[in-house]
């Protein structure tokens, strides 16, 4: 009683035609899946700041604390 000899030929193609949908699928749906569940609140996160946010306002703020360099403080 022997073994029998393992089929070498043709035995990429013959997995690849089995895995490469697989994969192609989990990839499709892991990109779908990031995109859902990352991208797009953190899109409407910023999208929610940027409605209520005043850069002169904020340009103010920082001045009078003192971070600029170049600029000085309004009560000087």
């Amino acid at each position: 009683m022997s073994l029998p000899k393992p089929v070498m030929r043709g035995l990429l193609a013959k997995r690849l035609r089995f895995h490469l949908p697989i994969a192609f699928t989990l990839a499709i749906v892991a990109a779908l899946g990031f995109k859902y569940t990352v991208t797009e609140p953190r899109k409407r996160a910023y999208a929610d700041f940027y409605k209520q946010y005043d850069a002169v306002k904020e340009f103010e703020t920082m001045r009078d604390a003192g971070i600029f360099e170049s600029v000085r403080p309004s009560g000087e």
